[in-house]
């Protein structure tokens, strides 16, 4: 079970083979180009510190970061790739093509939770759609691009910031749809690249230029350079002596000496010298300088180079030395770039031990993710933070961090433990085991420990192993720049694929219900417990000599096991060749075991639901009567959340003097309430072929419910009908009124008095009412879930299904059943049961002597229990993947 693609990838961006590689280059360096200028705008235009431009991948699965400015990518790191149905704001943006807004760190976390899970810090941001109409585009969408700004609680965009990020979102759309055409796509598959903003900082060094004859004492110098010795440039002479006589440290004999032995050595090195301005203030100088070979490939007698001026930063940086406290920077990347050597003493370390490291990779004592988060926070809020740090010679430091979009200075001062730290530090101390070291192995970084709380937080909410599967493809996959994903289960000791992506049709079907002693790499990583990490596919074949293979270069094996049982493996593809790195293999490993802990529980929750689907299919009738002079279609559906399993229930009863319409709810949705339900349908058929009038019926049943005390109080509606008459008698529980729609295609709410709930009052009485259809008339009978929608009216659901009845008047009884099911939007979501059961009284046949057989199409046909509606596509949790045990 190797990894696979739709095709051999031909770069970071989508284009036909047929272009050549300085075309496809050129193209992706426009796209960039692009999003580069008009992002540097929009964070100009908006007063924003930072934005990313993310644009769409290949496959259209994901977006990818290709443009950051004003933030370093690795503090973007988890987000480099999200999924396009990830609820994510970019993805949001990208889905619906509004501006998605969030104001501060309690907006993310009330809308985006997950997002909140890596970036709890306080930042406002809002995330635009790049999209394009006209030009037979079609209202395309590339991408979205995503500004941020300091938080502002309780705040809106402002109106004039909407409108820049939305001209700035626009501009790049234009741009980029001007470089769409035949055989190019706007689509974007490589490692995201940095726009540097502007900076407003005075320049700390300033350079001259020169060129010395030593041996004629000519020196051509530029404008600068005469500028840092206190020279006019249009009064200098060319002059070498001009200059010396500016030196103060030693007097024009160390320039000229510094000369000749550059002539000798062939370079200068960090010659240092002062000069007196015309104003007497002394510059410090710097000299850099080497003797360039003549044409002979001798030396020549002539010097050039550059002049430093080191006066301001030599200055900034002697004023920092004098300070008591440690003072250090921090590149965007978190790289210290100047540490002070007071610092150097606070800390314990050498200055050459920390520069150009990150502090929590060159301290081990910092290497906890709490103080990474710390300068996140900073940087990613762009206000100030600190935090307390014990050193391992049991001093304690407080960090003071002053963050701007380009990085973040820091202070370092000694401070007095904090109140319960030396108990705490010493409780600790003694439990540590005789010889473990002083320093354990490093945590795992935050964007680790991201991706699996990320992934966690998306399965608690699948319940069944389809939605499990589903989770893991869109989250793993962009998450880690996969191209393929297959997820094996185990059943009968042999392996069935539960979901693939990515795949060549048919590429997988060998492997179905390969046995556990099979020579392939997912059944041995599941068999041996460990994952098996391929980096090539050399590497592969050598290991599994003759396994088919596709297109992918790299591959990841992971075997899910849950409480030390096999359930299955999981397999991502890459079409690269990929080094997995410690941190990545210890994700993969974590999120291995979260997907197989789902895996199992989902598949004890589609073992319990289909038993509870066949106990309520069953339940349910199988087949409605053929009746004279009657057309009776039923529809029911289950709810969508939950266990799909309540108690509504509808039946349709030959009483001997009538015919009997019965529908009815009970309350909740479980096992007990589909039992219930059992009980009372076929209490309700006892009583009514029992010779039982319509309100002793009905009141029968009431006392059997209260009797069995099940702790659930039930609805129902129940009418008698003499289909050779049209007269009816009916009576109502708790239950929403009849429909009935006349033969002239008026219809009405049929008000019944009714009495309460069954079940509530054992005493309770239900009157009867007196009705009558005329032939061609439909009575609809229903339950609370066709109408009633959280923060409506009741009243406003039954009039718009009273509407629907009425407007589907010459339409087919299964039709119009149909029709009130899609107008009341209960197709595709439902978070109640639906029961809906029709009657239309025909107009009889006197020649025939006997009521018409309408036949199993109008009448019978088999059981409309699970809704004949077009295609409904298999229940959740009936396919092939449903069982798992």
């Amino acid at each position: 079970m190797s990894g696979s693609g739709h095709g051999a990838h031909t770069g970071p961006l989508s284009l036909p083979l047929i272009r050549s590689g300085a075309d496809r280059n050129d193209h992706v360096d426009g796209i960039l180009a692009d999003c580069s200028n008009c992002l540097d705008a929009a964070v100009q235009a908006t007063g924003a510190y930072a934005g990313v431009v993310y644009l769409r991948s290949p496959d259209r699965r994901s977006l990818v970061l290709a443009k950051v400015a004003g933030l370093a990518v690795s503090l973007l790191g988890p987000w480099s790739r999200v999924p396009v149905t990830g609820a994510l704001p970019a993805p949001e943006a990208y889905r619906t093509g509004r501006i998605v807004f969030l104001a501060d760190d309690g907006d993310t976390m009330r809308r985006f939770p997950q997002l909140a899970l890596g970036m709890p810090y306080a930042y406002a941001s809002a995330s635009a759609p790049i999209r394009v109409r006209g030009n037979g585009n079609g209202g395309e969408t590339f991408g979205v691009v995503t500004l941020m700004w300091p938080a502002s609680p309780g705040r809106g965009l402002p109106a004039a910031r909407r409108r820049r990020l939305r001209a700035a979102a626009k501009r790049l759309g234009n741009a980029l749809s001007a470089r769409s055409g035949p055989g190019t796509d706007i689509a974007y598959d490589g490692p995201p690249t940095v726009t540097l903003l502007p900076t407003d900082t005075f320049p700390l060094i300033r350079v001259g230029l020169f060129d010395w004859n030593v041996t004629t004492g000519d020196f051509d110098a530029d404008e600068e350079l005469c500028e840092l010795f206190g020279i006019a440039p249009a009064d200098f002479d060319r002059r070498a002596a001009t200059l010396a006589a500016r030196v103060v440290s030693g007097g024009g004999r160390e320039f000229r000496e510094a000369a000749h032995r550059a002539v000798e050595t062939g370079r200068v090195l960090a010659w240092r010298l002062q000069v007196a301005g015309p104003d007497g203030t002394r510059r410090p100088l710097e000299v850099w300088g080497r003797i360039p070979e003549d044409e002979t490939g001798g030396r020549a007698r002539h010097l050039v180079g550059a002049v430093l001026d080191l006066g301001t930063g030599a200055a900034a940086a002697e004023a920092v030395e004098r300070l008591r406290d440690g003072v250090f920077s921090l590149d965007g990347e978190g790289r210290v770039t100047y540490a002070s050597r007071n610092l150097a003493d606070l800390l314990g370390v050498r200055l050459e031990d920390v520069l150009g490291h990150t502090p929590w990779d060159a301290l081990p004592w910092l290497a906890d993710p709490a103080y990474e988060d710390r300068y996140r926070a900073a940087m990613l809020s762009q206000q100030p933070g600190s935090f307390l740090a014990r050193t391992p010679r049991d001093r304690w430091l407080s960090f003071s961090l002053y963050p701007d979009p380009y990085g973040l200075t820091g202070k370092v001062v000694p401070v007095a433990p904090p109140p319960g730290a030396s108990e705490a530090a010493d409780d600790a101390e003694a439990a540590r085991p005789t010889g473990a070291p002083e320093t354990e192995a490093a945590p795992p970084r935050l964007g680790a420990i991201y991706h699996v709380l990320q992934m966690a937080g998306s399965l608690t909410e699948a319940v069944s192993v389809g939605e499990v599967c589903e989770v893991v493809a869109d989250q793993i996959l962009p998450a880690f720049g996969g191209r393929e994903l297959a997820i094996y289960v185990v059943r009968d000791k042999r392996f069935f694929l539960a979901l693939e992506s990515g795949y060549p049709e048919g590429f997988l079907d060998s492997f179905e219900g390969v046995a556990l002693d099979a020579a392939l790499p997912g059944v041995e990583a599941l068999t041996r417990g460990v994952p098996i990490f391929i980096e090539s596919a050399e590497e592969l074949t050598a290991a599994y000599p003759g396994i088919p293979l596709d297109e992918m270069s790299a591959w990841a094996f992971l075997p899910l096991i849950a409480s030390d049982r096999a359930v299955g493996s999981c397999i991502l593809g890459f079409d690269r060749r990929h080094t997995f790195t410690p941190e990545e293999r210890s994700v993969l490993t974590a999120l291995s075991g979260l997907i197989a802990q789902a895996l199992e529980r989902a598949r004890l929750y589609d073992a319990e639901f289909a038993l509870a689907r066949g106990l309520q299919h069953a339940l349910l009738p199988h087949r409605l009567p053929t009746l004279p002079n009657l057309e009776v279609v039923a529809r029911y559906l289950p709810g969508t959340q939950g266990m799909e399993i309540g108690g509504d229930w509808y039946d349709v009863i030959d009483t001997g003097r009538a015919v009997a319409l019965v529908i009815g709810d009970v309350e909740g949705h479980s096992v007990a309430a589909a039992g219930t339900m059992g009980q009372l349908r076929s209490a309700v058929r006892a009583f009514a072929t029992g010779g039982q009038r319509p309100d002793e019926v009905v009141s029968c049943t009431n006392r059997l419910l209260a009797d069995l005390d099940p702790g659930l109080f039930a609805s129902c509606c129940y009418i008698e009908l003499d289909p050779a008459s049209g007269r009816a008698e009916a009576v109502r529980a708790g239950h929403p009124p009849p429909l009935l729609r006349g033969a002239d295609g008026r219809t009405r709410v049929v008000e019944l008095p009714g009495g309460p709930l069954l079940g509530v009052d054992r005493a309770a009485e239900y009157p009867v009412t007196r009705m009558a259809l005329e032939p061609g008339s439909v009575l609809a009978l229903y339950t609370d879930g066709l109408v009633e929608e959280v923060g409506v009216d009741l009243d406003r659901g039954i009039d718009r299904m009273r509407a629907s009845l009425s407007h589907a008047a010459d339409a087919g009884l299964s039709d119009v059943a149909d029709r009130m099911l899609r107008d009341a939007g209960r197709l595709n979501e439902r978070a109640d049961d639906v029961a809906v059961l029709l009657t239309r009284r025909l107009r009889p046949i006197p020649d025939m002597g006997s009521a018409p057989n309408a036949g199993p199409a109008a009448n019978a046909g088999p059981a409309p229990a699970m809704g004949a509606l077009p295609n409904p596509g298999p229940a959740p949790g009936t396919g092939p993947v449903a069982d798992l045990r």
